[in-house]
């Protein structure tokens, strides 16, 4: 695959993160107003109820990805990579806008609802092509020792986007009182969501497309997703394998969190904002290194590495953040981010490495999309459940340990692809 013009990294990585940011500000942006939401679209007179049923709708949205990447990945196979990013900024951008404009059910009764998760439906969908697509993008136009910290940048643009949510949440929360924030607040926040897909789609317009694999896509007849499962078996479990403490990891940590601190350990909704926007902060900064050490290294090391850390860090860690002093808190999800980074600033590239060009957007978006279908997107519900019916605010530990083993299995059985030729 060769790009269609010389580009320069700087576009490249602008093309590449910009419809990332777009996308997973609204999934934070839904995750940080869940208490919010909840009692606006799935009222209860048991609150935590409401906040199951919330993050059920949150997990609707990941669950039909795996058909989304199976959608967007035959296009991405088939028609470019460019073309999927701009076509899935467009269906993440719209629903989030109307979400903000969304009658609540107090106006429509269980209409609002439903709305609600067709919505998040429709989002569900585009992610599943567009972060993928996005990964591959990047790597492709890499050099080969840089690949890792090329398509880090697909992450860096994710936590962005979640970070920038973060960062409006925490503004809403200290500027407005709870009243408003509960009575038309919220909406705001979905609402500039149509700003930042017209920027993402902007940049993502001014970036070369890849040109396509033609002599493989010639090696077999029939659609890619198929050929992807006929051939790369093994290859799409390990791959989810891997990327399950990321998926588990990401969502709990940075996403339910806020969540957690505010209805388990009850510090101020505007604290806990501001402490998870510090540790996004440094998560972000910290993925374009553990790359760019994974350039160096090899991928395994760094992510043996980071799932040994989950699995015997994760309690303590949990345990330093159910505690009411501020600086305690920041210090355990602090820990949690070195570990987090090491996944989602090496996952992307070894996730590229593990399939051929002509399959790679089929086979990568279905194993990735299944992966955070069935344990990421569903993360901060279990996590809610396990709380509720253990009476146990730290056993969310134990769904972060698991995974973490899981994945350490994966990687060992899967091989060192730095030095691999990518086309």
């Amino acid at each position: 695959m060769t790009t269609d013009k010389k580009a320069d990294s700087r576009s490249v990585i602008l093309g590449g993160l910009s419809g990332n940011i777009m996308e997973w500000y609204d999934f934070a942006v839904y995750g940080y107003f869940a208490p919010v939401i909840s009692q606006q679209f799935f009222p209860s007179k048991d609150p935590m109820t409401s906040l199951i049923a919330t993050f059920g709708a949150f997990a609707a949205g990941f669950l039909v990805r795996p058909l989304g990447g199976i959608i967007f990945g035959h296009l991405g196979d088939r028609v470019g990579r460019k073309f999927v990013m701009i076509l899935s900024g467009i269906l993440m951008a719209v629903p989030s806008f109307l979400i903000g404009v969304l009658p609540t059910y107090s106006q429509i009764g269980i209409w609002a609802a439903v709305l609600l998760i067709l919505l998040r439906v429709v989002q569900g969908l585009s992610v599943g092509g567009e972060y993928t697509t996005s990964i591959i993008f990047l790597a492709e136009h890499a050099k080969k020792d840089a690949r890792g910290f090329m398509a880090s940048w697909s992450s860096v643009g994710a936590v962005a986007g979640a970070l920038l949510g973060s960062a409006v949440g925490a503004l809403f929360s200290t500027l407005m009182t709870d009243a408003a924030l509960h009575s038309w607040g919220w909406r705001l926040a979905f609402i500039l969501s149509i700003l930042v897909g017209g920027a993402a789609m902007y940049l993502s317009k001014k970036v070369p497309e890849v040109s396509l694999d033609e002599e493989g896509k010639k090696e077999f007849e029939g659609t890619p997703i198929w050929e992807a499962l006929r051939t790369q078996k093994a290859a799409m479990l390990r791959v989810i394998g891997i990327v399950l403490a990321y998926s588990v990891g990401y969502y709990l940590v940075f996403l339910y969190i806020t969540t957690f601190l505010i209805d388990i350990v009850k510090i101020p909704a505007s604290e806990a904002l501001d402490i998870n926007t510090i540790s996004m902060v440094v998560l972000m900064c910290l993925l374009p290194v553990m790359a760019k050490l994974s350039d160096k290294l090899g991928r395994k090391p760094v992510l043996i590495a980071a799932s040994l850390g989950l699995i015997f860090l994760s309690y303590p860690l949990f345990w330093m953040m159910h505690h009411h002093h501020a600086m305690i808190i920041l210090g355990g999800q602090l820990g949690f981010a070195l570990f987090i980074a090491a996944f989602a600033g090496t996952n992307p590239v070894t996730m590229v490495e593990a399939f051929p060009s002509h399959l790679r957007c089929s086979a990568m978006s279905f194993a990735f999309n299944v992966c955070f279908a069935l344990f990421g997107g569903t993360t901060p519900m279990v996590a809610a459940y396990l709380i509720k019916h253990t009476h146990d605010d730290l056993s969310i530990a134990f769904l972060l340990m698991g995974a973490g083993l899981l994945s350490l299995i994966a990687l060992l059985v899967h091989p060192e692809t730095a030095r691999k030729r990518l086309h």
